[in-house]
């Protein structure tokens, strides 16, 4: 076994920031590895995180199948995760999931790309909430 991975101290503050929020929160690191989500977070996704453990946004995300509001498929590039991820941009986007608990619901989601110092790319912060559709 090859022992835990070394975390950017950025991520480790942005775990411990995202853990005393109310406000669901996503973390992945610079390779698009979900190294994170809040305890708001599970009640969204419907699993808790210690269950899911690390592993790849896009393998992640997928699993809540995107769409939009007319159930079309979105791309994992269109998703402000991995635009986030990516183009090292804040994006912003609204999209149906369904919750591993089998729960539909329509999100707003916010994806900030993480920054160290200006040219050392860290990770991302992925923000999230029910739209006030379905609140």
């Amino acid at each position: 076994m090859s022992g835990a991975r070394h975390k950017h101290l950025v991520l480790i503050l942005a775990r411990s920031w995202a853990s005393n929020l109310a406000t669901p929160v996503f973390i992945a690191d610079e390779n698009g590895t979900l190294v994170y989500y809040n305890e708001a977070a599970e009640e969204v996704t419907g699993v808790p995180f210690a269950e899911v453990g690390e592993r790849a946004m896009d393998e992640w995300t997928t699993s809540f199948s995107p769409r939009t509001a007319d159930s079309e498929p979105i791309p994992a590039e269109r998703r402000p995760a991995r635009i986030a991820l990516d183009e090292r941009r804040p994006t912003h986007g609204s999209f149906l999931v369904t919750s591993r608990d089998g729960v539909e619901r329509e999100l707003e989601v916010t994806g900030l790309p993480l920054f160290a110092h200006a040219d050392e790319f860290v990770g991302v912060v992925v923000v999230f909430w029910r739209s006030e559709n379905n609140a």
